[in-house]
């Protein structure tokens, strides 16, 4: 008589697989079929502007749908699929095609109004003015009457 060692973490996925499968079946779902993707990113934070760049490859600026908010960036698009014929052989692909969506929450509020855009070669480059309260502030306190308590409006010089 083998022994055969239990793998139970093996056991659960089976029976998630099989569970999705009857999710599947009863709403109609083809998951083979359903690939979702989103580009990524780069968050660059510079002292006066917030640099993002996406990576966006076999998409034209005209299906992008770029919305920029206070606090965050919400890029959408899709990639279409082109439709070949092989006589012969087998054809493979790995491409992604669909619909993408992604929101990137930023970490400081943004002028949205003032928001610069380059898109070239697949990379798209948003340059994202910080909001004056977001840049950092450099407060320097009189200390001329030799008395150290909490800066107050008169002894606060901004910088």
């Amino acid at each position: 008589m083998a022994l055969i060692r239990w793998q139970p973490f093996q056991e659960m996925e089976t029976i998630r697989r099989q569970m999705d499968r009857m999710f599947d079946e009863l709403t109609g779902v083809n998951r083979e079929y359903m690939t979702t993707w989103a580009p990524a990113i780069e968050l660059e934070d510079t002292e006066d502007n917030l640099i993002l760049r996406a990576e966006i490859p076999g998409v034209e600026g005209k299906d992008l749908d770029v919305q920029v908010a206070r606090e965050s960036v919400s890029i959408a698009g899709e990639t279409r699929h082109e439709s070949k014929t092989e006589e012969r052989g087998y054809f493979r692909s790995e491409f992604r095609y669909g619909k993408f969506q992604r929101t990137i929450p930023l970490p400081t509020p943004i002028k949205n109004d003032q928001v610069q855009a380059e898109f070239k070669n697949g990379i798209l480059i948003l340059t994202l003015p910080k909001a004056e309260e977001a840049k950092k502030r450099v407060v320097k306190i009189n200390l001329e009457d030799g008395k150290s308590s909490l800066p107050s409006s008169e002894n606060v010089q901004v910088v």
